[in-house]
């Protein structure tokens, strides 16, 4: 279809003019003297293009009462009596461009183009961002599980606030999705959402990279860099990996948290920031912050919301409709010709233990499809990694090599009561000298410390 554009001037030899060339280049040109007029006419136009003078409501109304009916429509503003502040006012209001008279055909042309492409490319932007919305929307997530039903159930209640949260599970567990959840759930999901990979940037480059830097802080700073929280402002940062950070960004991160301020590398000027950060691991951080490689005030600032995605192998429930759900996307994308899996082939999912979770589902589905042949997936299609299952050991995990670091639960005890008896017995032997049982336990003696506080017994 073609674009109409409305063509608002009094003057009929110059309105007739324009509308001429614009139907020449393309356009579906309609043409109207007065603004009461355009106001009428203006249902369905693409494009308004008006003079400033105009029989009683002037451009600058009519550019309002616009705004009003569509604030998505683009107007250009034409006028013989240009001036500065003329200019910046309409465009403050918001028209697309100014156009003083008078002008040649080719630079209307190009003033009209300019403005249709800026305009389309917001149209296309609106769109990318509600697909986004509806995409990580949490009743796109599947989990009809009750596990996930309580994950999803706490997105929606933390979400509205600028809750710090924090994401624990195995790699592969779909934290990514669950954080973006939380913010396009969020008062903030129109403002951006900056994912930043802990164990991708390397040490060294980390603190530039969050916090920006300053020309010349470092060689070759030629020009000041804006970081990733800076990027963020007004949105949510998502730390992947956090417990990654080293130590000396780990300070700046709490700064942030406590204070929401930071300065740039190489610069003493404090910046103002606000964002909402969600932090995800897959690793102990408590025995991080045993082991003194975690600031515990950083520990309990992210600590706020805790969530723990649990692993696909304890939410079997869920394979079939994920599966599923891998099957019509990866399908679509490839054009193969499979439409369902065989009762079979579901089973044969269901019997395995999923170390790699959700994301070794997904490339196991998609290479189960290029083995398929017709439209149902059988067992034989299923190519599994039959990796062993990782062993849990039925004592205290400690990472030493003494005595004390294993052993098996006795009847009717639990593994927090095991674990304390450890640590008694190892205090025991040891005259009650922490540095000594911290080395037959085959913990660090800060560890040790924490665990007899959380015992209370130190």
């Amino acid at each position: 279809m073609k674009t109409r554009i409305l063509v608002v001037e009094d003057e009929d030899k110059l309105r007739r003019v324009v509308c001429l060339q614009l139907e020449s280049a393309g356009y579906e040109a309609v043409g109207a003297g007065s603004a009461e007029e355009a106001l009428r006419l203006a249902g369905g136009a693409g494009l308004v293009l008006t003079d400033m003078r105009l029989p009683g409501m002037d451009g600058i109304d009519l550019l309002k009462a616009l705004q009003r009916q569509n604030a998505r429509i683009p107007v250009i503003v034409m006028t013989a009596f240009g001036t500065v502040e003329l200019a910046v006012e309409s465009m403050k209001l918001g028209a697309a461009d100014f156009l003083p008279k008078p002008f040649s055909l080719d630079h209307l042309m190009a003033v009209v183009r300019k403005a249709l492409e800026v305009q389309s490319l917001r149209e296309e932007n609106v769109r990318l961002k509600d697909e986004l919305g509806r995409r990580y929307r949490v009743d796109n997530i599947i989990g009809t599980g009750p596990k996930m039903q309580e994950i999803l159930g706490s997105v929606m209640r933390v979400a509205p606030a600028r809750t710090t949260v924090l994401l624990c599970g195995e790699s592969g567990t779909g934290k990514d999705l669950i954080a973006r959840a939380v913010h396009h759930q969020s008062p903030r999901s129109g403002q951006p959402f900056v994912k930043i990979n802990c164990t991708a940037i390397p040490e060294n480059l980390m603190e530039s990279e969050l916090f920006g830097y300053e020309k010349g802080a470092f060689t070759g700073a030629a020009a000041a860099k804006p970081g990733k929280f800076e990027q963020a402002d007004n949105g949510t940062v998502f730390l992947d990996e956090i417990g990654d950070v080293p130590p000396a960004v780990q300070v700046k991160l709490l700064r942030i948290l406590q204070e929401r301020e930071f300065e740039r590398l190489g610069s003493n000027k404090t910046r103002q920031i606000d964002v909402r950060v969600v932090a995800a691991t897959n690793v102990d951080l408590r025995r991080a912050l045993e082991e003194g490689n975690f600031r515990e005030d950083l520990y309990y600032r992210l600590n706020v919301f805790p969530l723990t995605i649990p692993p696909l192998r304890e939410r079997a429930e869920d394979i079939p409709a994920l599966a599923e759900a891998f099957l019509r996307k990866l399908a679509a994308e490839s054009g193969s010709p499979v439409r369902q899996i065989s009762d079979e082939a579901r089973e044969k999912l269901l019997g395995y233990h999923w170390p790699g979770n959700v994301r070794e589902l997904e490339n196991v589905m998609e290479r189960s499809l290029l083995y398929a042949v017709g439209e149902t997936l059988e067992p034989g299609d299923i190519r599994l990694d039959h990796a062993p299952k990782r062993a849990v050991p039925n004592g205290v995990e400690n990472g030493g090599g003494s005595s004390l670091n294993g052993g098996f639960l006795k009847d009717g005890e639990s593994l927090e009561e095991h674990e304390q008896n450890l640590i008694k017995e190892a205090l025991k032997r040891a005259g009650g000298n922490k540095s000594q049982a911290a080395r037959l336990l085959g913990l660090t003696r800060n560890a040790l410390r924490y665990r007899l506080s959380q015992m209370g017994l130190e």
